[in-house]
């Protein structure tokens, strides 16, 4: 079995129970909605207890349940660039601002990465007239690169 295979029946499991991931985090919690909801879709591990959780939540064996308390093996895009047009679009981010955040880091803190494993990442609605906007904030402990 595979981590993927996981995955789908837990999508499967939300769409005939008509869940949310907001009711999904709730249910299973231990975490952030985007934690939880990385860890349904493979990204992330859960621990014993909220693959536990999950299990019960989404009808999972045994095998899926040990499955979703392992470390994953991350990036699930099927190909680069991505052609689903919302991921496409945060790829695009990167392409026309990626070597601009690089510069205005750089320069505020020095030679080093943004980290992505130590992380924060919010998301909310932010209603508007001329249609509602996706907000997102993201923050990462910055890690700079040690000279030996």
């Amino acid at each position: 079995m595979k981590r993927a295979d996981v995955t789908e029946k837990i999508l499967s499991a939300k769409r005939m129970k008509e869940l949310s991931w907001d009711e999904i985090a709730r249910k299973i919690g231990g975490a952030s909605k985007i934690i939880v909801t990385a860890a349904c879709m493979g990204q992330m591990k859960m621990t014993r207890e909220q693959a536990t959780k999950a299990a019960r939540l989404f009808g999972l064996s045994k095998e899926e349940t040990l499955l979703l308390q392992e470390v994953p093996y991350r990036g699930s895009l099927p190909q680069v660039p991505p052609t689903d047009p919302l991921i496409y679009r945060f790829y695009e981010l990167v392409l026309v601002y990626g070597t601009t955040w690089k510069e205005l880091i750089q320069e505020e803190f020095g030679d080093g990465i943004m980290s992505a494993i130590d992380f924060d990442m919010t998301l909310e609605r932010l209603p508007d007239q001329k249609g509602d906007r996706v907000k997102i904030g993201m923050t990462g402990k910055f890690l700079g690169y040690k000279t030996y």
